[in-house]
């Protein structure tokens, strides 16, 4: 039985960062600064499902507490009871779709970004639901929401003029010094402001081969070790040349067994 929320999970691609930095007027570091502090590596769960995490006190809101009493677990006006990531958050937004599907795909956060169900409007889509349908097929959606929202808050001039400070305020709240946000996006510019920017082609492999069931390490785009281990067990499996490299044969036999998978 095909899992709900389970679709293509495409990689992200060159058109959907350019878009991006297009829409928002700055350059690939610039957004590479912000997907790896204030993003989940990958959008994708290995199921392919998007990464989520469901609020409990969002979708009390949205229900206007209708559902404390009866299902204290989904339904509390204080945050936290998180649980486990991955599946299981799944199975919390399960326990809401029961009660409210709207309100439980409002009181999630989806994709890559953490884009919150109810900020769908100004990330860009109709509605929550849409933006999920949309989130589910590929990474490039997910980071259009992000991008959308960026806009739609005016965080494109600070990101733009690389005004850290006020671009955590705007992004994580007025608490963004505890976790050091702004320094750390800053030392993530300065680190891709040399042009060594993630490579999207082994980020993609990253994801083929987590989908796959090998274990290639963080998804971010470097062959570092992890990653080679993972493509010669790839490659010892599908009898290919054992070498760790991401060649075009390796490369092709990835993208079509993933798509198989």
């Amino acid at each position: 039985m095909p899992l709900d929320f389970a679709g293509s999970g495409l990689p992200m691609s060159t058109g959907g960062l350019s878009k991006g930095c297009d829409l928002l007027g700055v350059k690939a570091a610039d957004i590479w600064a912000v997907l790896t502090v204030e993003t989940r590596g990958c959008g994708f769960l290995q199921d392919r499902r998007p990464q989520i995490l469901f609020e409990r006190h969002i979708f009390h809101r949205q229900t206007s507490g209708a559902f404390d009493l009866t299902a204290p677990d989904i339904s509390d006006p204080t945050a936290g009871g998180y649980g486990d990531l991955g599946a299981h958050q799944y199975d919390r937004l399960a326990q809401a779709i029961q009660l409210n599907r709207q309100a439980a795909l409002r009181s999630a956060s989806w994709g890559i970004g953490q884009v919150m169900g109810f900020n769908a409007g100004i990330a860009g889509f109709p509605d929550a639901e849409t933006m999920v349908q949309a989130m589910v097929q590929s990474e490039d959606a997910q980071i259009a929401a992000l991008f959308g929202f960026l806009a739609s808050n005016h965080l494109d001039g600070p990101l733009r003029n690389h005004d850290w400070t006020n671009f955590a305020r705007g992004y994580n709240g007025p608490d963004y010094a505890k976790n050091q946000y702004d320094g750390r996006l800053s030392a993530a510019y300065q680190k891709y402001s040399t042009g060594l920017l993630p490579d999207l082609t082994v980020r993609g492999a990253q994801i083929a081969l987590t989908y796959l069931g090998f274990s290639p390490g963080p998804v971010d785009g470097t062959l570092g070790r992890m990653t080679r281990s993972a493509i010669a067990q790839f490659q010892q499996a599908q009898g290919l040349p054992t070498s760790g490299d991401l060649d075009d044969a390796t490369q092709a036999k990835l993208s079509s067994r993933a798509a198989m998978h």
